[in-house]
């Protein structure tokens, strides 16, 4: 069977205009900006430099989104999913030490998740000047934004069936714009070929200045792979054939309405909307900015995705996820809603115009791309590719990205300083929370539950020990089917002994695959102590109590265990029995010998986890059932020196007097 049929949305006229509105939203607006960010430091128009740089754009389409991005990576698909946590979770066995490219990939996108809303809807807006030079732009765009993130808590099941045919429109727009304009100079067609733009890069002084700005034209690449889970691959492939065309049809538009407007292109306040005529100025603003709500709509719901899977991979602190929709895969995760909200707020009022965003723009997303390069070379080791072919790609495509990294770094100091310092910020917090769980669970010990069933049995038996619970469900890491923390064995015998009817050990297994949604049962004590083994893709919504509520009641109906209530006034009426889950919280201690690097990322960790909301809510427990067992980290250790008591000697000869 064909991924596409079983992920993401099947091939058809309807699933090509769906694509158009999820996938292409950053990539698609990006004519909006990039232009006038080439042209921006011109102070002669020479007509090579325009050639050049519109054959700049094309080919950078071509090698880094056609070739890379649609035509290999999306080969690289986690069980129909796409995206660079999905790529790292192809590889993660093979090659562990790859969660750092992960993890910085994943963080500049985030990164980028921030600055395309704020760039875009400026962008957009800042077409009015064109009616109306003195019109105040900062608030209309604020404005916008705020009902943008305000509309994220309901979702956007609605509004989402029209983002395809609005997409569509816009790109129809952007091809017969740009189409007129070639029309007029229909010279410009050369810069199809790629010697033009090879002429500029090897003759124009500023050139790697200039790729800083061709860059902008290829920054939604990365959302062609990561979306690829809501609409399959195929409707990907066949809808950029068309996509491409447009664009290159209106760079080439905009590069011709320069050569024909060569004294008045500086002083225009967008060459993007100097190609509509005045008739149509209006209703061409209205549907730009249409179209860059619609993108920075596809880059919030990205950000949300990134953080449920980087959730799932443990390289950020439990959020609370909320699903406001039944279309697949929507998430709304409200902590980092009015997170990126804030921070967006911040660049459009500290930047001011869209000409200072171009500056920070960029710079992020070629890290990911320079991630997702090197994670796609470990898979493609794995898959056993041609080693030759693996040492082309990796040339071919870090020489690229490596340029436009460096091409970028330029902008540092006007504006980059904001995209690096969000993504250092989210690497931070990823790498520390990561290592964090790494360095606690070095800590676990595990024993085999075999040599506890009898002495649980005895203690679900003893009447002088308190009644704890019915049913006491124990929330375990272990992932051996015959195996529980030591700590768990601890905090039922020795910390307070717990009685109960039935112990439960529950185990929750976050697979690399998307959305596997199945269970495992293993009995030890028929009718007293079960492990529940619950295997779950890492894309399946965390409600694991409703999860093992199925699980007990598929057992029921098998007459494996009885859950009607012991106390016998209850029983008389089938009353169910009451389940009380324990959560293990392994707690720091301050003696313990961390080394300087594991004190340093255990402090940080421990100011990270005021940002994490609890396991049990994370997993969608009831409160009201829930029990945190604090215990501390060191109770399992061995000694590693054993004093010697002092003053036997003396006890001795006194003892023999």
């Amino acid at each position: 069977m064909d991924l596409h049929k079983k992920h993401g949305i099947k091939l058809s006229l309807s699933g090509l205009i769906i694509t158009l509105g999820i996938v292409y939203g950053d990539i698609g607006t990006s004519p909006l900006y990039t232009f006038k960010a080439i042209t921006g430091g011109l102070s002669v128009l020479k007509p090579e430099y325009i050639y050049g740089a519109v054959s700049l754009v094309i080919w950078t389409l071509t090698i880094l989104t056609t070739i890379k991005y649609v035509t290999f990576t999306l080969k690289a698909d986690n069980k129909g999913e796409g995206g660079i946590f999905s790529l790292f979770a192809l590889i993660r066995r093979r090659v562990p030490k790859a969660y750092l490219l992960a993890i910085i990939g994943g963080s500049a996108l985030l990164a980028d998740g921030i600055i395309t809303p704020a760039i875009t809807v400026t962008t957009a807006v800042e077409g009015l000047k064109v009616v109306d030079p003195v019109l105040p732009v900062i608030p209309i765009v604020i404005g916008i934004i705020t009902v943008l993130f305000m509309m994220q808590q309901f979702g956007t099941k609605i509004l989402g069936r029209s983002f395809g045919p609005i997409m569509l429109g816009w790109f129809l727009m952007l091809a017969i714009l740009g189409g007129i304009q070639v029309m007029h100079h229909p010279a410009i067609i050369k810069s199809l070929n790629p010697y033009y733009g090879y002429v500029l890069l090897r003759d124009y002084p500023g050139a790697i200045i200039l790729m800083g700005a061709v860059f902008l034209a290829t920054t939604g690449a990365e959302a062609l792979y990561s979306d690829m889970g809501h609409v399959g691959a195929k409707n990907i492939r066949y809808s950029w054939i068309f996509v491409k065309v447009t664009l290159i049809l209106n760079y080439m538009g905009q590069g011709a309405w320069v050569l024909e407007h060569p004294d008045t292109f500086k002083s225009v306040p967008s060459i993007f909307y100097s190609l509509m005529p005045s008739w149509f100025i209006i209703p061409g603003i209205i549907i730009s900015t249409a179209a860059a709500v619609i993108a920075s709509q596809a880059l919030i719901s990205g950000s949300f995705t990134l953080i449920s899977e980087a959730t799932s991979l443990r390289f950020w602190p439990r959020q609370r996820l909320r699903y406001p929709s039944d279309i697949k895969g929507q998430v709304y995760v409200p902590s980092i809603n009015w997170m990126l909200w804030a921070f967006c707020l911040f660049v459009v009022i500290y930047f001011k115009s869209s000409t200072n965003m171009e500056a920070m723009y960029g710079l992020a997303i070629t890290i990911t791309m320079l991630s997702t390069t090197f994670l796609m070379s470990m898979w493609l080791r794995i898959k056993k590719v041609n080693p030759a072919f693996i040492l082309i790609f990796m040339a071919v495509f870090l020489t690229i990205e490596g340029t436009f990294f460096v091409a970028n770094v330029t902008k540092f100091v006007h504006g980059g300083w904001f995209s690096v310092l969000m993504a250092l910020i989210f690497i931070t917090v990823m790498y520390v929370w990561f290592n964090g769980r790494k360095i606690k669970n070095s800590f676990l010990m595990f024993v085999k539950i075999k040599p506890y069933i009898s002495l649980l049995h005895d203690i679900s038996l003893d009447k002088t020990i308190p009644k704890y619970a019915t049913h006491l469900v124990y929330i375990t890491r272990a992932n051996n089917v015959d195996e529980i923390e030591s700590k768990i064995a601890y905090s039922i015998v020795n910390k307070q002994p717990k009685r109960a009817d039935v112990y439960w050990f529950l185990h929750v297994d976050i697979l690399d695959e998307p959305d596997t949604f199945e269970y495992k049962v293993t009995t030890f004590d028929q009718g007293k102590i079960y492990k529940v083994d619950l295997r779950l893709g890492f894309k399946v919504k965390p409600k694991v109590e409703i999860y093992f509520r199925q699980v007990i009641d598929d057992m029921v109906k098998n007459n494996e265990v009885d859950i009607i209530s012991r106390y016998q006034s209850l029983r008389n009426h089938d009353i169910m029995g009451d389940f009380k889950y324990v959560f293990i919280d392994r707690v720091v201690n301050n003696d313990h010998d961390f080394t300087p690097h594991q004190k340093f990322v255990m402090q940080i960790y421990n100011m990270v986890r005021v940002m994490s909301i609890p396991d049990w809510k994370g997993l969608g427990m009831d409160t009201s059932n829930v029990y945190v067992d604090r215990i501390p980290l060191n109770v399992d250790l061995k000694y590693s020196r054993m004093m010697r008591r002092c003053g036997t000697e003396d006890r001795t000869r006194d003892a023999e007097r």
